[in-house]
């Protein structure tokens, strides 16, 4: 329980500081390092040391199952906490869980179904995430009782940024109503193949203009709503030709080809402070003809860490689509995407799975294949992004479908003047 008071006073700061920061650069608050002398802004380079001390202290007094169930987000079967999510929960201290539509029934039920996770949860050292793909258009896990959004593309065609930063904002303001925290969106795939199977409209355009234009405005969007939002699939899905749900799509371009069109919206999403990047389960063979980008160090240590110089959470598309499990097992799979630079390891289906994956981890620490140091570096940007949002246990006790519905009314009327 202490710890947990420490980590909630920590978020608080946290929360206080990012507030403060928002409000200067919005220029409604003065510059106060610069009237009261201190261009270098030394004092809050002292703060913000301390604050990164404490969360380090949080790491260093976490057990090693605490710090390996991190790394994980679960999928769950059904629309109730079952006697597998518990265990999940009590002996594996998972680190967030992932929603579907056949989890999804209704607000009531969704509500429900989050705050017994969080009751559940209450004993463990941090909060969980809560993620959902809701991008608008076709993939929206909430649509059985949120207004249907318009798809991307609709939104890349309009090209307003103030479109683009309100259709964030709504899709933020749905998540966070229920209990949510995490959306996997927006897609910064540029959609340049038009025989792919799998992004189609769900990519604002063809161009990086058109992605980096309006995406980057849709994750901002996303943010104001207090939601994580997480930008995928790195290094780009949008030129496939075959559906990685399916099995593993092979794209033949060079690194410098990548570097001129894929990899730039993605670049400035990284510019722009993004809160997390999804890696594709993609074959480059220019940049490593052995492994997919998810198992990758080349493209993930290398090229996503390294030459874009991004120190944010990495995560991985579910390790039990088919371009994984008919080449890996989740096992195997997820220990390649930690040592290849990753944080966190999404396995969306199936409790065998799952327990496949957190012992094969466990045994690769113990046997030092991943080192503690490792872990232990995952782990904080994990905690770091938790306390950036301020994530809870807190139930929601009370929710309003029909207001959420009336901003989503309101943003289809703007788009249709």
């Amino acid at each position: 329980m202490a710890r947990r008071i420490l980590i909630a006073v920590i978020a608080i700061i946290v929360l206080l500081s990012a507030g403060c920061r928002r409000q200067a650069d919005n220029g409604e608050i003065p510059d106060e390092n610069i009237e009261n002398g201190n261009v270098a802004g030394e004092e809050d380079e002292g703060k913000d040391e301390e604050k990164i001390d404490e969360i380090q202290s949080i790491v260093d007094g976490m057990t090693l199952d605490e710090k390996i169930g991190q790394l994980f987000i679960f999928g769950i079967d059904g629309t109730e906490i079952d006697d597998y999510t518990i265990n999940m929960i009590d002996s594996h201290k998972v680190g967030g869980f992932i929603f579907f539509g056949n989890n999804l029934e209704t607000a009531e039920q969704t509500v429900e179904l989050l705050n017994s996770l969080k009751e559940r949860n209450r004993n463990n050292i941090l909060p969980l995430f809560f993620a959902v793909d809701e991008e608008g258009g076709k993939v929206s896990r909430l649509s059985k009782f949120f207004s249907n959004l318009p798809n991307a593309r609709t939104i890349g065609s309009i090209n307003q940024e103030d479109i683009s930063y309100e259709f964030g904002r709504v899709l933020a303001g749905r998540l966070k109503e229920l209990g949510f925290n995490m959306d996997f969106a927006p897609v910064l795939d540029i959609n340049s193949n038009p025989q792919n199977p799998v992004i189609g409209n769900r990519a604002f355009g063809s161009t990086k203009e058109a992605v980096i234009d309006n995406g980057i405005k849709v994750m901002e969007g996303i943010n104001s709503g207090n939601i994580i939002s997480i930008v995928k699939h790195f290094p780009g899905h949008g030129d496939t030709s075959v559906d990685s749900h399916v099995d593993l799509p092979v794209i033949g371009k060079s690194l410098e080809e990548l570097k001129s069109l894929e990899l730039v919206p993605f670049k400035r999403a990284i510019e722009e402070d993004v809160d997390g990047i999804m890696v594709a389960h993609i074959l480059f063979p220019e940049l490593d003809k052995d492994y997919p980008a998810t198992l990758s160090e080349n493209i993930i240590k290398n090229l996503l860490r390294d030459e874009l110089s991004y120190d944010g959470v990495v995560i991985s598309d579910d390790m039990t689509m088919g371009a994984i499990v008919e080449n890996y097992s989740v096992g195997e799979a997820a220990v390649r995407f930690l040592k290849a630079g990753g944080d966190i390891v999404l396995v969306c289906h199936g409790y065998e799975n799952q327990i496949s994956a957190l012992n094969r981890v466990k045994e690769e620490v113990l046997s030092e294949n991943i080192s503690l140091r490792e872990l232990n570096e995952k782990v904080y940007r994990i905690i770091r992004l938790k306390m950036k949002y301020g994530l809870s246990d807190i139930l929601v006790e009370e929710y309003d479908v029909e207001r959420i519905n009336r901003q989503a009314e309101e943003l289809l009327n703007r788009i249709k003047r």
